[in-house]
């Protein structure tokens, strides 16, 4: 397989700096040479060019930098569609969640997916109910055609991209009253840590892969490095206690390979200033190799 990697130096989405060096710490963690180990061959497209928030002007509180992000969404979703048309796997380093807007539209746009969505958040939020204003915080709900039309069609796209009854969410444990409402009413299905303590990691994949692969082309994984407990993942934006170890993660990932159906993967919210000795970048190089197929026995 040929694999185009594809940096997002995006931090514009979130009120904490720092996920723009996202790529960079990932890169540095010796991804490509880990890649190339795999067997496949890795084509580093470098850095789609993101403004820094200092030459952005922020003019609506409840979708900040709206104005600057949707114009590198373009570009990405672009980026990422060229690569599916070329048969190439997709690899989307971050960088702030909002960079799903345009790295899972890319595929979406060609294939008929459904998208595991790894992360402590819903990312279900709209301008009426983020408290934030953070773009980063609404990504999953604008794919699924809800919220303001510029993050929901970034050109002139007549329905969503996404159904939100392939989208499964894994692994929340700090979701707003509004987006908990709309993740309803939409019909997304969503495992929270509580869930997988009852029901362990096993069964909550088997659940989650059969629920959005039917009738599907394949698979996107957007993994959330917050997702983990802070003890294994220290260097993310909005760290929340109590999440997934780092076996767990791996399990994911690792019956996400086992089905066959991984089309494209992005990895986002590695902040380098709040981590330990790249710790969170090196732990997310080797879930993106277990997402790929890297076992410590196949016997």
């Amino acid at each position: 397989m040929h694999i185009a990697l594809i940096g997002v130096p995006i931090d514009l989405g979130a009120d904490r700096r720092g996920v723009d060096m996202g790529p960079s710490a990932i890169r540095y963690a010796h991804l490509n040479q880990k890649l190339q180990n795999l067997g496949y061959v890795v084509h580093d497209l470098g850095n789609v060019p993101v403004p820094i928030p200092e030459t952005c002007r922020m003019t609506e509180p409840r979708l900040k930098y709206v104005d600057c992000i949707v114009p590198v969404m373009r570009r990405l979703s672009g980026i990422v569609s060229t690569s599916i048309q070329k048969k190439h796997f997709p690899l989307v380093l971050g960088g702030d969640h909002s960079l799903s807007l345009g790295s899972v539209r890319g595929v979406a746009r060609l294939k008929r997916i459904g998208l595991i969505w790894i992360d402590a958040h819903g990312d279900f939020n709209t301008a009426e109910t983020t408290p934030s204003g953070n773009i980063h915080g609404m990504p999953l709900a604008a794919l699924c055609g809800l919220g303001d039309r510029r993050l929901t069609q970034l050109w002139d796209e007549a329905v969503p991209v996404l159904s939100p009854q392939r989208v499964a969410v894994i692994a929340v444990r700090d979701l707003d009253p509004g987006e908990k409402t709309l993740l309803r009413q939409a019909g997304v299905m969503v495992f929270s840590m509580e869930q997988i303590d009852r029901l362990g990691m096993t069964q909550v994949m088997e659940r989650a892969l059969d629920h959005v692969s039917r009738d599907v082309e394949g698979i996107y994984l957007s993994l959330d490095m917050d997702a983990l407990d802070p003890r294994h993942a220290p260097g993310v934006g909005t760290p929340v206690s109590g999440g997934l170890t780092q076996r767990e993660a791996h399990l994911a990932c690792e019956m996400i390979a086992e089905s066959g159906l991984l089309i494209g993967m992005d990895v986002v919210e590695v902040n380098p200033i709040l981590d330990v000795q790249n710790q969170t970048a090196s732990l997310a190089v080797e879930l993106i190799l277990s997402a790929l197929g890297k076992r410590v026995w196949s016997g």
